[in-house]
């Protein structure tokens, strides 16, 4: 079965949701399968997988970007809890240049967030012990991170 997209206000970044497969056990679902993304506009070679976790509500991570030419295209998930997803068109001659818009990723939703390059991007955790997973297309680097205020008053 093909991957839904589900449509956002933000040109270039995909809601994405897979099948999931439950019963009385639990559930199994393939979170990454390269054909069924490319099948659906997504490719990308992502070379690191990332994770972290939050243990109380509330927590705060982001607003983060990378300067060109170390920006990263990222794909999103909550593995355990649930966050509010933010990202920020930081693309000067988009047509979304300076929005945002907000996403809830959960374990129970099972939606990854396509976060392309050039995009801010934080969540803050509406529960405990968020375990929040992330592939990305390029390393880190330290002199390129930078960061914007999640109340900055232009955005």
């Amino acid at each position: 079965m093909p991957i839904k997209i589900v449509p956002t206000k933000l040109q270039d970044v995909k809601l994405i949701e897979t099948e999931v497969f439950g019963d009385h056990r639990g559930f199994f679902t393939e979170t990454f399968t390269r054909n069924k993304f490319e099948e659906a506009g997504i490719e990308f070679d992502f070379n690191q997988d990332n994770q972290s976790l939050s243990t109380q509500p509330g927590v705060l991570r982001g607003m983060h970007y990378q300067l060109a030419p170390y920006t990263q295209t990222k794909l999103v998930r909550v593995v355990t809890g649930a966050v509010y997803d933010v990202l920020v068109d930081m693309r000067k001659g988009s047509p979304t240049y300076g929005e945002w818009e907000g996403y809830l990723l959960s374990e129970y939703n099972h939606r990854q967030l396509l976060v392309p390059r050039g995009f801010a991007h934080g969540f803050m955790t509406l529960t405990p012990n968020v375990n929040f997973a992330y592939k990305v297309d390029g390393y880190y680097e330290p002199k390129a991170d930078r960061g914007i205020a999640f109340d900055d008053p232009k955005i």
